[in-house]
């Protein structure tokens, strides 16, 4: 048998995953927790072989609970399940220690032949999750981190777009949109919007265009 703790701080989506794999073959439900610190303090006592973990929960966010239970109960896999595929999000899980990535509107058969393959030792990534992973490791080496948004600004200053229609397509102000730029100029060591473009091409921070 498998040994599960569930973690979400959502009564209903909680339930809903007791539920799912308690009537799964192989797998036992051991403990469920609302939040980062209890599921912290469950796994400590119950020892489960695999933790799902929400990414958002109150007091201690799941990356940061993960960490924690890499060190605490280093034979425990974590699973995050999450609604969120932002590659920031994405980053800091797997950063933390996940052995898996998950996402909540993924299949009932995904989701068990996730943790039945975390449980032996592999890793558990939805395609989309798998996608972002390849396309950090193919950047430099030696290149800066950009936030998400910083990386989504100068993808819309390679196609062309002024401060004014970027911040219309994000719904930001054009100061706003500025800020982004000086940022990321900042962190390329550029002085100009096509050069923070060349340069975030090279280092494979953009795609070059097909």
């Amino acid at each position: 048998m498998i040994r599960v703790v569930v973690a979400d701080d959502h009564p209903i989506v909680r339930a809903g995953l007791v539920g799912m794999l308690d009537a799964a073959d192989g797998i036992d439900v051991v403990g469920a927790a609302s939040d980062g610190v209890e599921v912290v303090a469950l796994v400590e006592k119950e020892c489960p072989d695999v933790v799902l973990m929400d990414m958002r929960m109150p007091r201690r966010d799941g990356d940061e609970a993960t960490a924690m239970l890499r060190e605490s109960a280093p034979a425990t896999r974590v699973i995050v399940l999450t609604t969120y595929e932002s590659d920031d999000v994405i980053m800091r899980a797997i950063a933390a220690g996940a052995s898996g990535y998950l996402l909540k509107a993924a299949p009932e058969a995904e989701l068990l032949a996730g943790i039945r393959a975390v449980a032996t030792g592999e890793v558990a990534l939805a395609p989309s999750v798998a996608r972002v992973l390849v396309a950090q490791a193919g950047r430099a080496p030696d290149a800066p981190t950009l936030t998400p948004r910083e990386v989504e600004v100068l993808s819309h200053v390679a196609q062309g777009l002024s401060n004014r229609e970027i911040g219309a397509r994000l719904h930001l102000g054009e100061a706003t949109i500025k800020t982004h730029l000086l940022k990321a100029y900042a962190k390329l060591d550029v002085a100009d919007r096509t050069r923070a473009v060349t340069r975030a091409m090279e280092l494979g921070i953009l795609r070059s265009p097909s």
